[in-house]
């Protein structure tokens, strides 16, 4: 069983001195998870802020993902221990194909190596991100297990009911990147008239509807001031009334990154 904190510290797009600032502010505030990745080259950044906390490591979940030039030519191992290397751990707590690079037909594989180093102690979770229905049921048919998560762009406007019900179906943990949407999700009459009820900010708002639903968002932030106004969402309570009038932003799939065709290296 994973037990996973139930908001995470994004840190994409910072990197040198500016990631560790932040990530050392976020922890101060209360952050728990910290995510990162290969192909944002931080975590070398990311490192330095945890080696600098002073908690202890076993109250920090660290997150990384593999890059796509180590997904296409199956040095999962190798991209591990690099990882690992450039965080100053001996153990990431998740790891995730980053995106599934379907051209390539290599995820299958990637997904097995990683269980390969999940089963040597390198990792504790291994998942992906950005997956669909489809790559979902096939790691679990080839591989025989399911990823503990998929991290996929997510918000009201983009709601993602298909590949949640998948996720839930296959007993996949929802994380969500870009969990804020866009400036016309945090400034929609359906947002805005239920922070101003309950007193409290859009983006509260939009974090407590990922909340309700099982969702671990990641939310990116530097400012001190908008991580700790992120963490107090974690104590806002919506009604189901108020799901309901979130929902009703969801534009379908045609509004997310196509991950058919997306592909970063």
């Amino acid at each position: 069983m994973m037990d996973i904190p139930p908001l995470g510290l994004g840190t994409w797009p910072l990197t040198g001195p500016d990631a560790t600032r932040a990530v050392l502010s976020g922890i101060e505030a209360g952050y728990r998870l910290v995510d990162t990745a290969t192909i944002y080259d931080n975590e070398d950044a990311v490192g330095v802020a945890l080696a600098e906390c002073g908690l202890p490591r076993e109250e920090l979940f660290v997150t990384t993902k593999l890059r796509g030039s180590d997904h296409v030519s199956g040095d999962i191992r190798g991209a591990i221990e690099r990882s690992l290397k450039n965080l100053g751990l001996d153990r990431l707590d998740l790891f995730l194909i980053h995106w599934p690079l379907p051209r390539h037909d290599r995820y299958v594989a990637a997904f097995e190596a990683m269980l390969a180093c999940r089963d040597a102690g390198l990792v504790r979770h291994v998942g992906v991100s950005n997956f669909l229905e489809k790559h979902l049921r096939r790691v679990v048919t080839e591989t025989g297990e399911a990823p503990a998560v998929n991290q996929i762009q997510m918000d009201p406007s983009l709601a993602r009911l298909p590949v949640r019900r998948a996720d839930n179906e296959l007993g996949v943990l929802t994380q969500s990147w870009s969990p804020l949407g866009r400036g016309e999700v945090l400034g929609s009459p359906a947002v805005t008239d239920i922070a101003r009820r309950l007193d409290r900010t859009p983006a509260q708002v939009v974090l407590a509807w990922h909340f309700a639903q099982g969702v671990v968002p990641i939310a990116r932030s530097a400012n001190p001031a908008r991580q700790a106004e992120n963490l107090a969402a974690l104590e806002v309570r919506l009604t189901a009334a108020d799901v309901d009038a979130l929902n009703r932003l969801d534009r379908g799939e045609s509004a997310a990154r196509d991950v058919e065709t997306e592909e970063h290296y």
